[in-house]
């Protein structure tokens, strides 16, 4: 059946923040499901709050709505646009529960809204665990014993039955949260206790743990005409009881024999076929490989994380085929674009293999557990494709980013033969470099096989890694080893490791004796069909399948996986260069290696390397195309870094040159170029050791910052006090050593402000000024900003122009360059300043409506600005204000403490936009998932340094009506000064204390601000974490606080649900404020 005539109009729901079990695979999925209606000539309004994304581009929906996806709003633009279908199986869980409450609500009926692709009932059948039970057992689909429960004494009959381990999934949730796997009736209260607060209808299935058994994934795709394909199968290698996401997973499947494969395949189709959904489908099976049972974990009835990882390993897109399909397509009728011959419903091939390996947040959550469950952890994943397993598994190591190239961590190769063993029975982040480390030891495989529960198949590859390693150590370097050593995947830094040789004498030994890779394609169908838009994998084999061109061309470095600190945003700014450069006619090259991005999608750039981010495979792919330059400053941290490595290769850098980024990274460099230009900083310095820090401070005077140099997202960074503070610090966080200083800088309590700049090295372009309402002190990727700024003089204004275009043209920018300022007792400080793209540039370009990328890549290209139709200065602000708002995933990430700090912590962000101030906060608030209560008691937990200043905030909550509580020290300070406080005890000071009554949910918000006792033992850490296990608003900056007491005042007054289009905000053709 062809396209659907009664289709004109269409709503797309984009999943929203990125949080832990939902990261950028939705931006790829939704941004391909845009294009995809638009290419069929529909109209299409997307609905999404996340401005970090390509999706929220003005350029890929016709109407973008950037507001929060909550009902009400989705209501007020359904009565706006009036569209005839809602697409919501591309948002993630995000767009199918609102999809759902949206039907709920009788607001699509009332609006004649049809839902398209996968139906409400199919939605259902899927996600309802009542349901999904009562349709497997209909089609004799086997699964585990259990029961679907909604009180904690449910769940204890069941396990009374039953006995443990028990698996708690909650109903309607993401990445599996509020779930896990509990082996006594302790952990089973606290899991389903919390299973019931995250569900949406308070549901959970509690059933028995087959942990240990293999656990492979279909994803299928089906159309209306019920024509089935699979698109890719797909093992983990760890066994279940890890979630999918935090699973290294491999494609094709490795050990299943024909029979296995074939079995799991029909009961795939059959699901698929029951459930009715049209579209992309993801199904989880547990296999026993002892006896060929099976059974069914759980089916998505959506387009998953799962399937951005099978899109880009076989080429396929599913995205853009489960799109055509919800509008009417069949398979057969739907081309597939990267053959541009066979049509969708040919299967896809693979002659590779594919290995996701996730990149969880552990480096930056120290203290967390590690432990892995079935509660999703990781932030991000990166994907790796080679003709082998091992070096697929090697490239994937490379391209983590965690200072490993190899199977081996340093303090693992450290421990004791017993730990090694001991460590094997832990299921953590580190599980396969132990297993490694094990295999050095000579630990017997079939006994690692036994305590992990990997299948030995695995085990195996993993030590012929280690005798590669081996080999390396032991025989003479001939060209025969060298090659089998990079067909094993071993970069030349683990050969130069292992054999004491520079790094460059192994790469020009083994270029002398003509060791290069080449490269193969990823065309779908095992190169039975030429492919049109391929992209390629390196591998050490004879035939290479790139085809140079001599057009004039520009390598662009991606970002690498999703972690905190670096997120989306890079990727965004990465996707924009390369576009820029298609318009000035220059072929664009991309190297990146996560599977979850618009830069990985097989028509966003000329040419696609699927590489790890490492000088080795950089210079590989610089060697085979010879472009004009690179483009290191869109990619973040990651792309910065090679900088000063590729430059020396002499490769040119385009734009801002290594001496600009190496001044404004280099402390001492930087320090004399401020003072060059008389521009202030801080008082700070650099120190080396302990006692050298604690003379600095002294010298200082406290409250000081301290970091170590060269950080991106404030890792490791802290605001300290007093003397006991540092020592503890330079003791617990950082070992400071002269070839790691430790920066010691004066802490000034202030406004913070934040700019990005468009230069080309003589004129500056400033198209907004953004202030953070949390005071300098939290990391400005987890504070609250504003465009334009509301509390900022013209005085101060003015300085912050003159400071960013003379600092601009004296590093020469030729791009972007992001300063951080604090104002501090009405005088501008320079905190730090990034020669790169920041994680702003998405937001400000959207709500100042100037394609900074574009401009920037132009300059970095050597064009100015001038002949661009823009001047030195900054742009007139526009009349409607831009508040972004940050989003955390604390609810997956346990022992962390929530407050905040120099040190990031989100995980992505929310924007809301209005013509009110008040309005627009309120928006970027409730987006961001800050439940604020209508009644209940607030609970204030205040340090000494912030009580007098909480005091007015506290009466304000009490003005609207709120009662309030406090522990005894500042329930005695509030009611001496007239206001009315219920005083309540401590933890440490017996029943009934703070944390029964955040139980009972008395206490519907907490402000909490940090007192130095940040270890899980204290109190204040205690409540913290409380509030993310019971679902409750949190927050500890009074500046959030204060805010969030402005919105609820305005809020009483005026009705808040107020939604526009971005293209209808007015800008864009605004002058610039010239500079003198």
């Amino acid at each position: 059946m062809p396209k659907r005539a009664d289709l004109r109009k269409i709503m797309v729901i984009g999943s929203g923040p990125i949080v832990i079990g939902q990261a950028a695979e939705f931006d790829y999925a939704g941004t391909q499901a845009c294009r995809a209606l638009k290419e069929e000539g529909m109209e299409v309004v997307l609905v999404n709050s996340n401005p970090a994304t390509i999706m929220t581009d003005a350029n890929i929906a016709d109407r973008v709505y950037v507001e929060p996806l909550l009902p009400e709003y989705l209501e007020e633009i359904i009565a706006k646009e009036r569209p005839d279908g809602l697409l919501a199986t591309l948002g993630g869980q995000v767009g199918l529960n609102l999809a759902v409450k949206l039907s709920e609500r009788g607001t699509l009926e009332k609006y004649n809204v049809e839902l398209l692709g996968t139906s409400l009932e199919a939605i259902k059948k899927a996600e309802d665990r009542e349901l999904f039970k009562q349709t497997m057992q209909e089609i004799n689909q086997p699964i585990p014993v259990s029961d679907i429960v909604e009180t904690v004494e449910a769940a204890r009959e069941f396990a009374r039955k039953v006995g443990y381990p028990l698996i708690i999934r909650p109903a309607y949730t993401l990445g599996g949260t509020g779930g896990g796997i509990v082996n006594s009736e302790e952990e089973l209260d606290e899991v389903v206790n919390r299973g019931l607060t995250h569900s949406m209808i308070s549901q959970v299935l509690i059933e028995r743990s087959v942990a240990g058994w293999k656990e492979v994934e279909y994803e299928v795709i089906r159309d209306a005409a019920n024509n089935c394909i699979v698109v890719c199968n797909m093992e983990n290698i760890d066994p279940v009881g890890v979630h999918t996401g935090d699973s290294i997973v491999v494609a094709p499947s490795q050990t299943l024999t024909d029979h296995e494969y074939q079995m799991l395949r029909s009961a795939s189709l059959s699901i698929i076929r029951k459930l009715g959904v049209e579209g992309g489908c993801n199904v989880q099976f547990a296999l026993d490989t002892k006896s060929t049972d099976y059974i069914v974990i759980e089916v998505n009835p959506r387009v998953s994380r799962s399937s951005a990882l099978a899109s880009k390993a076989t080429g396929y897109p599913i995205a853009k085929v489960a799109t055509k399909i919800a509008i009417g397509y069949r398979l057969d009728e739907i081309q597939n674009t990267v053959t541009g011959k066979t049509k969708a419903c040919f299967e896809p091939a693979i002659d590779y293999v594919v290995l996701k390996f996730p990149r969880w947040p552990f480096d930056k959550f120290v203290g967390a557990d590690r432990e892995l469950s079935t509660q999703m952890k990781a932030t991000g994943e990166v994907m790796a494709i080679d003709r082998t397993f091992e070096a697929a598994l090697l490239k994937a190591v490379r391209s983590l980013e965690i200072k490993a190239h190899r199977l081996q961590l340093p303090a693992i190769a450290a421990l004791t033969d017993e730990l090694v063993l001991e460590r094997l029975s832990r299921t953590d982040d580190e599980r396969l470099f132990v297993v490694a480390e094990a295999l050095r030891r000579g630990i017997d495989p079939a006994e690692i096989s036994r305590i992990t529960t990997i299948d030995p198949f695995f085990i195996d590859k993993i030590q012929r890694i280690v005798a590669m390693e081996l080999r390396v150590v032991n025989e003479p370097m001939t060209p025969q080893l060298m090659r089998a050593a990079k067909r094993c995947g071993l970069a030349d830094r683990t050969i130069a490791e292992l054999t004491l040789t520079p790094e460059s004498e192994v790469r020009s030994r083994r270029k002398r004796w003509n060791i290069i890779p080449c490269y193969k394609m990823v065309d779908t169908c095992a190169a039975e069909f030429e492919a049109v838009t391929p992209y390629y994998y390196s591998t050490y084999a004879q035939e290479d399948e790139v085809q140079v061109t001599n057009r004039r061309k520009v390598l662009v470095l991606g970002s690498g996986p999703i972690r905190i600190g670096q997120g989306i945003e890079f990727d965004y700014c990465s996707v924009h260069s390369v576009w820029a450069l298609r318009e000035m006619g220059i072929e664009s090259i991309i190297i990146n290696n996560n599977p979850e991005t618009v830069s990985t999608d097989f028509d966003t750039s000329d040419r696609l390397y699927f590489e790890p981010l490492t000088m080795e495979d950089v210079m590989n792919v610089i060697e085979k195309e010879m472009p004009e330059g690179v483009i290191v400053q869109f990619g973040g941290q990651t792309a910065i870094n090679l900088a000063g490595p590729l430059s020396r290769a002499g490769v040119q850098i385009m734009g801002s040159s290594l001496e600009s980024i190496d001044t404004a990274e280099d402390r001492e460099k930087f320090d004399a170029f401020l003072e060059s230009l008389y521009i202030p900083r801080p008082k700070g310095a650099s120190v080396t050791d302990a006692g050298a820090a604690i003379a600095a401070a002294n010298r200082i005077g406290y409250p000081v910052v301290v970091r170590p140099s060269y950080v991106l997202g404030g890792r490791a960074m802290e605001i300290v006090y007093n003397e006991g503070d540092l020592r503890y610090y330079l003791t617990h966080a950082v070992q400071a050593s002269p070839d790691r200083p430790v920066l010691v800088d004066r802490y000034m309590q202030g406004t913070e402000v934040e700019v990005d700049a468009v230069s080309d090295g003589n004129d500056v372009l400033i198209p907004g000024i953004m202030e953070h309402i949390e005071r300098a002190g939290v990391h400005s990727g987890d504070s609250i900003a504003v465009y334009p700024p509301i509390t900022l003089s013209e005085e101060i204004r003015n300085t912050v122009v003159d400071y960013t275009v003379r600092m601009a043209r004296a590093l020469k920018v030729k791009g972007i360059i992001n300063v951080q300022y604090v104002v501090h007792e009405n005088k501008l400080y320079v905190i730090e300043v990034n020669p790169r793209s920041s994680r702003t540039v998405p937001f400000l370009s959207k709500v100042t409506k100037v394609p900074m990328i574009n401009l920037a890549t132009r300059a970095a290209m050597g064009q100015s600005l001038a002949s661009l139709g823009y001047s030195t200065g900054l742009l007139d602000p526009v009349d409607y204000t831009a508040v972004k708002a940050p989003v955390f995933s604390f609810a997956k990430i346990t022992q962390v403490d929530i407050a905040l700090g120099p040190e990031m912590k989100s995980t992505g962000e929310v924007i809301g936009i209005d013509y009110h101030f008040e309005r627009a906060l309120y928006k970027a608030i409730i987006a961001s998932g800050i439940q604020i209560p209508d009644e209940g008691a607030i609970l204030l937990t205040i340090a000494d340094k912030d009580k007098q200043e909480a005091l007015e905030i506290a009466r304000g909550y009490a003005e609207l009506g709120y009662p309030l509580v406090a522990t005894e020290g500042t329930a005695k300070m509030f009611s001496d000064a007239g206001l009315k406080v219920e005083s309540v005890r401590k933890v440490s000071e017996g029943s009934p204390h703070i944390l029964d009554l955040i139980k009972s949910g008395v206490i519907r918000m907490v402000i909490s601000t940090l007192t130095t006792g940040k270890l899980p033992e204290a109190d204040g850490f205690k409540i913290r974490r409380s509030t993310v296990e019971h679902a409750i608003p949190c927050l500890t900056s009074l500046d959030t606080a204060k805010a969030v007491l402005d919105v609820l005042t305005v809020t009483r007054r005026r009705r808040l649900i107020y939604s526009m289009a971005m293209q209808d905000y007015a800008g864009n053709n605004r002058p610039v404020r010239e500079l003198n």
